[in-house]
């Protein structure tokens, strides 16, 4: 069995689905941001993509060469199957730790149910 993922790692990998054949460390932490608002550094996200590689959850391939940045290849990164596996229980993991307390959990938080308050 492979080990729980953590939030970041989750949103890492969401991210990776969301953004499909453009998912590379940019466009990762980009798109964390866009959706979440959350700012996170390149590193954390470039180590939380080698340590899900590791893990077998996602694989990279090389791309481009960007030369007006660094001059290094891209490096693209897709979800495989095992990641979209695990990825989806820890994901329903929390859905049903969550189911019927969301409208409480909103009220003790000070927001209003379904708002932004």
């Amino acid at each position: 069995m492979t080990e729980a993922l953590g939030e970041f790692e989750q949103l890492v990998m969401l991210a990776v689905m969301r953004l499909g054949a453009t998912a590379y460390g940019v466009s990762i932490r980009r798109e964390i941001y866009e959706t979440t608002g959350r700012n996170v550094s390149a590193g954390a996200v470039y180590t939380t993509l080698g340590r899900l590689e590791k893990r077998g959850l996602v694989e990279s391939r090389p791309g481009e060469t960007i030369p007006e940045r660094t001059g290094k290849r891209r490096k693209y990164y897709r979800l495989l199957p095992s990641g979209a596996s695990t990825l989806h229980k820890s994901y329903s993991n929390v859905q049903a730790m969550a189911c019927g307390i969301i409208d409480d959990l909103a009220h003790l938080a000070g927001k209003t149910v379904g708002g932004e308050n």
